[in-house]
């Protein structure tokens, strides 16, 4: 089995982004390429974005979903 993730670089990185699924504004963390299958058989990976919000918490959201603010 392969890793479960692997850090994807993005133009956005450290930069303040909006997830337009939730609204929440916040500081782009990181892009993971993560392995989100219950099965090693059939992988299934995904670009996932993680923003910091305002409160310090971290959420994630699909990568399409980010877009710069100001």
């Amino acid at each position: 089995m392969s890793e479960q993730y692997e850090y994807v670089p993005h133009r956005l990185l450290r930069e303040r982004v909006r997830d337009i699924a939730s609204g929440v504004e916040g500081e782009l963390m990181a892009v993971v390429n993560e392995n989100v299958s219950a099965s090693v058989v059939h992988e299934h990976w995904v670009e996932l974005a993680y923003i910091r919000g305002p409160s310090g918490r971290e959420i994630t959201t699909a990568v399409g979903n980010i877009e710069a603010v100001g």
